[in-house]
């Protein structure tokens, strides 16, 4: 699987968002997105922006083919997040929740 550039595969997951999922996960989905691709804008470590591309280009095709429903996080990917990274999926699952609910 060749990875794609930051800009196309940006624009491939938005159109995911707008083909797949229902108009209240894309609303919360597409500001997802453009918060984690604004954040690593300027990373210049070659490693962290591959696996950066690698997961997101994973999460596109899952999203395309409707493998995302009931999926969840392997525990290696889980035990090797950061306290950081673990503290932005909860406050990203208390959003899901809070949408959930109409709050």
């Amino acid at each position: 699987m060749a990875l794609l550039p930051p800009i196309p595969l940006y624009r491939r997951l938005l159109r995911a968002h707008r083909k797949f999922l229902p108009a209240e996960m894309r609303v919360l989905g597409d500001e997802y997105i453009k918060a984690e691709f604004r954040a690593h804008r300027r990373v210049d470590n070659p490693a962290h922006l591959i696996g950066f591309l690698t997961e997101w280009q994973m999460y596109a095709q899952k999203i395309e083919g409707d493998a995302w429903i009931g999926d969840k996080i392997d525990e290696g990917k889980l035990a090797k997040l950061s306290d950081e990274q673990v503290y932005q999926l909860y406050d990203l699952m208390q959003s899901i929740e809070k949408h959930r609910k109409g709050e």
